[in-house]
């Protein structure tokens, strides 16, 4: 795990150097004051010799002063060296789930990701801290403070041979037994936060159909959840600081007893036994740091292996560099079979063969769950086919960059989703290059200058998270908008006039028609009124194309499409 976040600390390893030199030093200069110490009561206080008692003092005095200085400089660099690896660690993780696929996504759930980039990441650079100055200070005070008692007197320093297996034995047993709690802990985090997610985002939905108290039960169910979890990965770390007190105690009572025995016997003095405490004290709080610091390792080897999980994953759609431009919006389905799961056994598209001609309008139709949205995924790489080939522009898709191949495909899809900032900023996501009166061709395209300008702030109006401050129907002329400024060789439109009324549908389709002259235009409806005028309409049935052809055809010669018209037919009547 430290091999794999190792490359994270660039551009902050030498805060990561400096934290441990400067604690190194902290600990050279502290463990000498117990000595002089000694010192001043064994040879300055018993001989009354001021001057060496002043000597040493102001000496002391010093020693403390250089190593409070040392040890705020360790602080500082480690809190740089910590903040900066969390920030890489951050960017890097952000930028790998930028580059999933449609399907690398579907393995992670949203709220999982959230937690690993905020409470998994917080809790290694936590973790790393500790590592630069905790883990580097504790072993090298403890070997210090050890070899200076051992130099005081060797007998009384077997005292440490008994406390240090005790205290191995129980960490190695607590960290055994924390590892696979705190995993699962971590995993109730996903759970609470996937609920807190879900509830924000159908915050109407949950109003509208009365659900608040379902809801609060369920978060509190979560929550316990949580709870119960944190609890149980408690339980085995609140065993780590009585034992450790336990110990340090001990050997302390031990010290006071065969030391205070060996001063009455003459063949040790008071100041020696003074600073052998002291050493004594220094040793066991390192120990009690070391353990404390893989406790923490413990807890941050979960959030670690997460991280690493996000790190790691195989990307399910390999980008290239290739130059390659897509020239014209031919697009051709040449025995295509696709599946969600990659098993061929479970497809949910089978044998597709389907050619577009550049400029044609085709309209995808067929009953909820037929695979329309599916079939038209694979056109951008949002996904890939399972088997077959999938060509646009002449070349099979696999051939294009990524951005090079989106950059020709303009997509509205089933959800529309806006962003926080301006409908200006918003738009500009189609082309930020575009100018105002491109912004407004392609608004009063897509039907919605109007409604824009009926806004106090026109197009500098502030729209809130997923455009939550205007209709649905809006929201989707809005994001059509977007999908024209730039300017796509192909454009598909997937259920995205669902919710404006059949004229202003029509007006759109109309608009499309005699802006995105050569455009080659895919739309996928639940209305025929809405494919009505297309070059050619796929009727899509379970997975397969049941029928190609035009209205007149299709209506003559095709059951399911009949069905689906004569039924809207009569909804109209």
């Amino acid at each position: 795990m430290i091999k794999k976040l190792a490359p994270y600390l660039k551009g902050y390893g030498k805060y990561a150097l400096l934290a441990p030199i400067t604690i190194i030093i902290e600990v050279l200069l502290e463990i000498r004051i117990p000595l002089y110490m000694s010192k001043i009561v064994d040879v300055g206080i018993k001989n009354g010799d001021i001057g060496y008692i002043a000597c040493l003092g102001g000496l002391m005095v010093l020693m403390a002063l250089l190593s409070l200085l040392f040890g705020a400089l360790s602080a500082f660099f480690a809190a740089r060296g910590g903040m900066g690896f969390g920030k890489n660690i951050r960017q890097a993780v952000f930028h790998k789930i930028q580059e999933f696929s449609f399907a690398n996504t579907d393995k992670f759930s949203t709220a999982s990701l959230i937690t690993r980039l905020t409470t998994d990441v917080t809790n290694t650079q936590h973790t790393f801290m500790m590592l630069i100055r905790m883990f580097v200070r504790s072993p090298i005070m403890l070997v210090s403070a050890t070899i200076m008692a051992a130099s005081i007197n060797k007998g009384l320093a077997v005292v440490f041979l008994i406390a240090v297996p005790v205290l191995g034995t129980a960490l190695a047993i607590i960290m055994c037994m924390a590892f696979p709690r705190f995993r699962k802990m971590l995993t109730c985090y996903d759970n609470m936060n996937g609920s807190v997610q879900e509830n924000l985002i159908a915050i109407r939905v949950v109003k509208a159909f009365v659900r608040q108290d379902y809801e609060n039960k369920k978060f509190a169910d979560d929550a316990e959840a949580l709870r119960m979890a944190q609890l149980r990965a408690e339980k085995v770390l609140i065993c780590n600081m009585p034992i450790m007190q336990l110990v340090i105690y001990g050997c302390i009572i031990a010290v006071l007893w065969f030391g205070g025995n060996m001063v009455i016997s003459g063949t040790m003095d008071n100041g020696q036994l003074i600073s052998f405490i002291s050493y004594v004290t220094q040793i066991l709080m390192s120990l009690m740091m070391i353990s404390m610091v893989f406790v923490n390792f413990v807890m941050t080897r979960a959030s670690v292996s997460r991280i690493i999980a996000v790190l790691d994953e195989v990307l399910d759609i390999v980008d290239v560099d290739a130059e390659t431009q897509v020239t014209e919006g031919s697009v051709e389905f040449r025995n295509v079979s696709f599946s969600y799961a990659k098993d061929r056994d479970n497809l949910n598209l089978e044998n597709i063969n389907l050619t577009i001609a550049p400029g044609e309008m085709v309209g995808i139709i067929g009953s909820t769950g037929s695979a329309k949205t599916s079939l038209v995924q694979l056109i951008p790489r949002l996904y890939d086919a399972t088997l077959g080939q999938v060509f646009v522009g002449g070349h099979d898709v696999r051939s294009y960059s990524l951005t090079n191949l989106r950059n020709a495909v303009g997509m509205v899809l089933q959800k529309n989703v806006l962003f926080s900032g301006t409908i200006l900023d918003n738009l500009r996501w189609g082309d930020e290059g575009a100018t105002k009166e491109e912004i407004v061709e392609a608004c009063k395209a897509a039907q919605a200058h109007e409604f824009i300008m009926s806004f106090p702030d026109g197009y500098e109006t502030e729209l809130g998270q997923g455009g939550v401050n205007v209709s649905g129907g809006q929201k989707q002329r809005l994001c059509i908008a977007r999908a024209l400024l730039k300017k796509p060789k192909i454009i598909i439109l997937d259920d995205s006039t669902s919710a404006v009324d059949t004229a202003t549908d029509a007006k759109i389709r109309s608009a499309l028609r005699e802006k995105l002259v050569g455009t080659t235009t895919i739309i996928i409806a639940q209305r025929v009124s809405s494919v009505l005028d297309a070059d050619k309409i796929v009727v899509m049935d379970d997975g397969h194309i049941n029928d190609v052809g035009t209205h007149e055809e299709l209506l003559a010669n095709n059951e399911i499409y009949r069905e689906i018209y004569e039924s809207q037919q009569k909804g109209v009547a």
